[in-house]
């Protein structure tokens, strides 16, 4: 094993928005990120600390990423939720995303949350068959709901 796999740090968040562009650029959606190092490092490292972060490191470079956030389940109690998984296209195969999936799933029975959850593209068959090898559910019957920011507004101005 040739990386390590720690918490990140502020410092990281720049190489952190490297992986997240990169991700977004696999998903044919490289134009959506629309956060910034400076949003990364206030929102994961201010006063209001709204995600956890684990990198892995190999020779002073980020090549993974894994970025959880707590939720609540009306069903269950505490969850986390796992925002991404992010290994680079020359680390791949190498165990690094398992490495990673490992930390979070230690930090979630830490935390003795009843779920981690998380969504996959449906065409990302490799990553499919990574986390179903991991014994996680792909449950293929729920959709994604979202409100855009864009949706919000209009949603509010309807009700007004």
């Amino acid at each position: 094993m040739d990386y390590i796999i720690r918490t990140a740090k502020r410092e990281d968040m720049r190489q952190v928005l490297q992986l997240i562009q990169e991700l977004a650029t696999f998903e044919k959606e490289e134009n959506a990120v629309e956060v910034s190092v400076e949003n990364l490092q206030e929102d994961g490292f201010g006063t209001h600390k709204l995600f956890h972060c684990f990198v892995a490191e190999k020779e002073t470079k980020i090549v993974g990423m894994a970025l959880v956030y707590p939720r609540y389940s009306t069903w269950k109690g505490p969850v986390i939720h796992l925002e991404d998984l992010i290994v680079t296209k020359e680390m791949r195969g190498t165990g690094l995303g398992t490495a990673l999936l490992n930390e979070v799933v230690k930090y979630g029975n830490h935390l003795k949350v009843k779920r981690i959850s998380w969504e996959v593209i449906d065409w990302n068959e490799p990553a499919i068959g990574f986390y179903k090898s991991k014994g996680a559910h792909v449950m293929r019957d729920w959709d994604v709901v979202q409100l855009d920011e864009q949706g919000i507004k209009d949603y509010l101005s309807a009700i007004e």
